[in-house]
Formats: structure tokens, C-alpha cells, sequence
């Protein structure tokens, strides 16, 4: 009669791969829901920010067909290139996101501006581009969004009245400088003459000579804004004055950020400054998120435990096999160290010795000369001599090792 033994894998099944990992995967597919969600929720809202041909909230088609009523010719670009190419002085410059450009851009920008004495609207213009963008202007701390009066004597904001304005506010001792809608004092609309023009100190009636307008916050220009407060009559007079309005979108994508257009660009500039630091910061967390991850699912290293072995492995199969392990390897002196160290496990109990010193010569070999003062063997030279050198010298040392507990055992 044969028997079979059916193999047993040790490998996960695919039940126990689905228990260990199905919370992770839970807890993954939370976060790209609510990643989805939250990226289609937002970007209604932000699609198109600021541009004139976008008609969402936070677009400014509502400001730009007004302008286009008005006669105002409209043109839109997303590259410094283009943009400064089309300034003039009977041009009005609209740049949405100053803090966007290099700080090769800003001097270019800055130095075509100034040189064609047209007007520049800068929208909520920070540290990153005012030191060049607007030399000697400083900001303060932002202020909220609300509906302020002008409390200066620019005939633009005279005319418009309160509007909602809010967010950077800046100070300057430029002379010449109108300085509207105060928060808190402070101003968040400048209007600041072009030094190339001169300046006689007094208000400019905003149409003569060349200016650059920094604005606080750009609600003014929002779709959803355009028609409180006097937020369209302040828009339509500063983007209005001249003929002919250019509205630059900085770009990333934009040859002049990276030097591609000719030298015009920050040639210095590296790809990590060219990576927007939302990104850095989001990949930061991601790398946190996996690392607490591997930590959560790490498995500490606790006591050893049993377990019960697919197979039962006869002992002298397990002997045979490491024996022809050892052959193998020609390994005489580990076989010798085996069968030396087994011998002296079983000696010590015999003839005494506590089991701290079973493999101490000092204690070992006078506690068998003791038991055998009158035998053939040395103890010394079996229990703790060197390594045979063939394979008969071994074989010769495993039948004394025999002997020698034999006669420990009878005597």
C-alpha cells in the first residue's frame, strides 16, 4: 500500500493576502476619494482665475467685455515675450500674478515698462517681486478683503467710491505716490508715477504719464464682484485709461522661466526653484504618510514560538543530511566541533559539572580524569583537541568520543 502525502505551502493564501492588506487599501481608497472630491469641488471655483475669458466666480470676462464696450481693445498673453512686446505708452499692462515670475523676468518686465511709459497694474504683488517691480515700496501685514472708502485725492478712486479691497498693504516715501483705501492706515492701493517721466509731487490726473498701480487684492476684478460696491468703476478706470489693454497670465510654461527664449530667461534658475512650493510641501507629506505607513505595518521581533512543521523529519535523516552538508564542504573541523561539543553535553551531567562550565576545559577534563584515572583515552586531546585533518582522523575521533562516555557511563 502507498501512502501520499499531499504538499503543504507555507506561502500566504490569497484570503490571508486580503485580511492583512484590506485596511490599507480601505484607508487608500478614502484618501483618493476624498482627494477626487476635494480637487472636483475646487476646481469649479479656480479654473481660470483671473482670466478675461473665463466666466466663473473668480474669473474676469464680466470686467473684460465691459472694457471691450468701452473701446478698450483687449489682448491676452501668457508670455513675458509677447506681453512686453505689446506694451506702449498708450498700453495698459495687467499682470495677475507678479510673485509668479523669475527674478530675471521682473527686470526684464521692469525695464521694458519703464522704457515704453505706459501704465502697469500689478495684482497683489509680494516680497518676491516688489523689491524690483516697485522700488521703495514695503509691505505690511495683509488685511482682510472688505468694503473700504478711498480717503485719497486719485480722481479713479474719487470716482469709484468704496470698493472691496483688502489684502496686501504697502508704504512708501515715494514722492508722488497716491496712497488709497487705507486698512488700519495703511494703504492697499498705490499708485506710483513712472520716475522716467518725472514727478511734480502732485496727483496725476492718470492718463498723461507713465505709472505702475499695485493693487492689494484683485476682487475688484472677479465676476462675482464686478458688480458691488464701486468695484467696476475703479476697474474700468485703471485698466481703462489707455487705447489698448494687455492682460499677461504668468505662466510656468512660459520659455522666458527657464532661459529657453534666448538668454531672457533665469538661466541660473534650478528645477527645484522652478517647482511651485505647494508641491514640495505636498511631496514632504506624502513621504511622511509612507513612512508612518511602514511603521504602522512593521512587525516588532517578539519571543520565539513553536510551530508545527508540515512534514515530521526523522532524526537520523536530519544527522545524514547534515553530515553530507558538511562533506560537502570539506568542513572536518565544524563535524569535530559538533561531535565534541554533543559529547560534552552528556559528560557533564554525569560526572557533575554544573552546566555553566560543560565547555570549560579547566573544569571538565579533571572531573573525567577523576572518573577515569587508569583510562587509554586523553581526555584533553578528545574533548577539546584540534581539528583531524582527514576524513579517517575524524572517523577514528567520533568511535573514542564513543568510548570514552561509555566507560563514564559504566564506571
Amino acid at each position: 500500500m502507498t501512502s501520499t502525502i499531499s504538499p503543504t505551502s507555507l506561502a500566504p493564501s490569497t484570503r490571508q493576502l486580503w485580511t492583512r492588506g484590506r485596511g490599507l487599501l480601505l484607508a487608500l481608497l478614502v484618501l483618493l476619494t476624498a482627494g477626487i472630491t476635494l480637487a472636483a469641488l475646487r476646481s469649479g471655483d479656480q479654473h481660470g482665475r483671473l482670466d478675461p475669458r473665463s466666466a466663473d466666480r473668480y474669473g474676469s470676462r464680466a470686467a473684460a467685455e465691459l472694457l471691450r464696450d468701452r473701446g478698450v481693445s483687449l489682448t491676452v498673453h501668457t508670455t513675458l515675450r509677447k506681453a512686453t512686446a505689446a506694451a506702449g505708452p498708450d498700453t495698459t499692462l495687467l499682470v495677475t500674478n507678479p510673485d509668479l515670475l523669475t527674478p530675471t523676468q521682473q527686470h526684464t518686465l521692469r525695464a521694458r515698462t519703464t522704457a515704453a511709459g505706459g501704465r502697469t497694474v500689478l495684482l497683489g504683488p509680494g516680497p518676491p517681486s516688489l523689491g524690483v517691480l516697485a522700488p521703495g515700496v514695503r509691505t505690511n501685514t495683509p488685511g482682510p478683503v472688505a468694503a473700504r472708502a478711498p480717503r485719497c485725492s486719485l480722481p479713479a478712486a474719487v470716482r469709484a467710491g468704496s470698493v472691496d479691497i483688502g489684502g496686501k498693504r504697502y508704504e512708501t516715501d515715494t514722492p508722488g505716490t497716491d496712497s488709497c483705501y487705507p486698512s488700519d492706515g495703511v494703504p492697499t492701493l498705490l499708485r506710483i508715477p513712472d520716475p522716467m517721466t518725472g514727478s511734480t509731487g502732485m496727483p496725476s490726473t492718470d492718463t498723461t504719464a507713465g505709472d505702475t498701480v499695485l493693487l492689494g487684492s484683485p476682487d475688484i476684478l472677479y465676476n462675482d464682484r464686478l458688480d458691488q460696491q464701486g468695484n467696476a468703476s475703479l476697474a474700468l478706470q485703471l485698466l481703462g485709461s489707455r487705447p489698448h489693454l494687455v492682460w499677461y497670465l504668468p505662466s510656468l510654461s512660459d520659455d522666458s522661466a527657464s532661459g529657453a527664449d534666448g538668454g531672457e530667461g533665469n538661466a541660473g534658475t534650478t528645477f527645484l526653484e522652478l517647482i511651485p512650493s505647494g508641491w514640495l510641501w505636498g511631496a514632504f507629506q506624502l513621504f511622511l504618510a509612507a513612512l508612518l505607513a511602514a511603521v504602522w505595518r512593521a512587525r516588532r521581533l517578539g519571543p520565539l514560538v513553536t510551530e508545527r512543521l508540515p512534514v515530521a523529519i526523522r532524526a537520523s535523516e536530519s544527522t545524514e543530511g547534515r553530515a553530507g552538508l558538511y562533506r560537502k564542504a570539506n568542513a572536518r573541523d565544524h563535524a569535530a566541533s559538533a561531535l565534541r561539543a554533543a559529547t560534552r553535553d552528556r559528560l557533564a551531567p554525569l560526572l557533575g559539572v554544573p552546566p555553566t562550565k560543560t565547555h570549560s576545559a579547566d573544569t571538565l577534563i579533571p572531573a573525567v580524569s577523576a572518573r577515569l584515572p587508569d583510562t587509554d583515552h586523553t581526555p584533553a586531546a578528545l574533548l577539546f583537541g584540534p581539528a583531524p585533518s582527514s576524513d579517517a582522523a575524524l572517523i577514528r575521533l567520533a568511535d573514542q568520543l564513543d568510548a570514552l562516555e561509555r566507560e563514564v557511563r559504566t564506571s
